[in-house]
């Protein structure tokens, strides 16, 4: 058995078995993945700070089974932060947040490779601070034309009153999203993003859709709104993604948007870096355009 240790902040923290191969298409290891979210970290902790996480953990790589990872086990150190997290369904779950480089290396050494989070925080749960509308492209769908649909969905958005971002999930599709202030819970803000799926799903009927059903979508762009609901969750923005070749969730400048060479998985744990140090983080001002919903909403019923 392989232990290497990785440096996050001020822990050295040991990865087991760091040579197991991960994604051996891409050759990528524990070790590597480790020190992906070391390198990242200072990056994508403004993203996750004090929001859960749901974590797909993969013990024997990305070609063997893997699992969801919501309740922290009781072998987590007890420097990890977490936050109760009371279920729908009656109970609690104790949920990890992502504050730190170190937990986010030591999640990797429990071979956690991809990061969901919240779109709420910790001290106010019921309250989100982003809607996202995921464009989930069939298989069949160029990718031209989901960038197309995001384009288009921004501008509906900005004559809402709201600011789009965008991100490559890494996957098949993108992210639009919204910050909002947390002026309200969540049935009120997933009521307001079905609103907003019907509507701009309604401007093309032929390639938008907002059908749950994967039969009765046919070759449309699916717009999904469910992760703004309470206990749900989307992949976090600089999260490696369980594909061959270690994508990584990357957020955009809007007008990459409009690149025909734009790849949802053009970015890797091997690559992400240089991306970084060239362009900072697309993000980094998105919190400062965080809008209440009560104008969006007017403006929304007015069309």
């Amino acid at each position: 058995m392989t232990t290497e240790i990785v440096l996050a902040g001020r822990r050295r923290i040991p990865i087991s078995h760091a040579d197991r191969v991960l994604f051996p298409e891409a050759a990528v290891t524990k070790l590597d993945l480790a020190h992906h979210y070391a390198r990242v970290s200072a990056r994508m902790i403004p993203h996750i700070r004090a929001r859960p996480l749901a974590l797909q953990v993969f013990p024997d790589g990305i070609e063997h089974s893997g699992y969801f990872l919501k309740n922290a086990p009781r072998h987590f150190p007890g420097w990890l932060t977490t936050v109760a997290i009371p279920r729908r369904e009656g109970g609690t779950i104790h949920q990890v947040l992502g504050n730190d480089a170190a937990t986010l290396v030591y999640l990797a050494g429990q071979n956690a490779i991809a990061a969901h989070v919240w779109t709420s925080r910790a001290d106010r749960l019921e309250r989100p601070d982003r809607i996202i509308f995921d464009l989930d492209p069939p298989p069949s769908s160029r990718f031209a034309e989901v960038r197309a649909a995001a384009r288009a969905l921004g501008e509906l958005l900005r004559d809402l009153g709201l600011v789009p971002f965008a991100m490559a999930t890494g996957s098949r599709g993108l992210h639009v999203v919204v910050p909002v202030r947390r002026t309200e819970e969540y049935a009120a803000v997933h009521g307001f993003a079905q609103a907003v799926g019907i509507r701009f799903a309604a401007q093309d009927p032929n390639m938008l859709t907002v059908e749950f059903r994967r039969d009765r979508r046919g070759r449309r762009i699916y717009i999904d709104v469910g992760s703004n609901a309470y206990g749900q969750h989307a992949v976090a923005p600089y999260s490696v993604r369980a594909l061959p070749r270690a994508p990584v969730a990357t957020p955009l400048h809007w007008d990459e948007l409009a690149e025909r060479t734009l790849d949802p998985q053009a970015w890797t744990v091997a690559t992400i870096a240089d991306r970084l140090a060239v362009d900072g983080d697309p993000w980094g001002a998105l919190g400062r355009h965080a809008r209440t919903l009560a104008p969006a909403r007017r403006a929304l019923d007015n069309r």
